[in-house]
């Protein structure tokens, strides 16, 4: 895969997972009911006391930490911002697998919404590690730190034209 497919692929998943959180933030404070198609578990999963943390929304948690990710893939292209992409997605994916085993061991109902949170954190992550071990396309893939020691005895003096 290319690094521009890379990316787009990442900017998609984190758009749609933007919408999730986004739609999971607007019911929490418009104090609607989600959409779901199993029988009261997002209802269930949404008013547990583990909907927020400190106070906060899990899901405004969740859109901020989406957020994030936009901007470290929107940014110019770097081995910092490659980083920070895998940073970011990295701390996402350990939020979400805690609060998925919430969901099985502590609430016991399942939220399709926060599944599916779950599933695009986990593209996510893989594919952000992914981009981070490529390292610069431009430079080759991996690019290898310069030799500390001078310059490699058994390449030709340069200027030597090899005739």
């Amino acid at each position: 895969m290319s690094a521009r497919a890379l990316k787009t692929t990442m900017l998609v998943l984190n758009l749609l997972g933007l919408g999730v959180a986004g739609y999971l933030t607007y019911t929490h404070y418009a104090n609607v009911q989600v959409i779901c198609s199993i029988s009261h578990g997002c209802e269930t999963v949404q008013h547990s006391s583990y909907a927020e943390l400190l106070g906060i929304p899990v899901a405004l948690i969740g859109l901020i930490g989406y957020t994030a990710i936009l901007a470290s893939l929107l940014v110019p292209e770097s081995e910092t911002s490659r980083l920070a992409t895998m940073a970011f997605t990295v701390i996402g994916f350990g939020f979400s697998a805690y609060l998925t085993a919430r969901e099985l061991f502590s609430i016991h109902a399942i939220c399709q919404w926060c599944v599916s949170s779950a599933i695009i954190m986990t593209l996510l992550v893989c594919l952000a590690v992914w981009r981070f071990l490529r390292g610069d396309e431009s430079a080759g893939g991996l690019a290898l730190p310069a030799r500390a020691d001078g310059p490699d005895p058994a390449a030709p003096p340069l200027g030597a034209t090899g005739a």
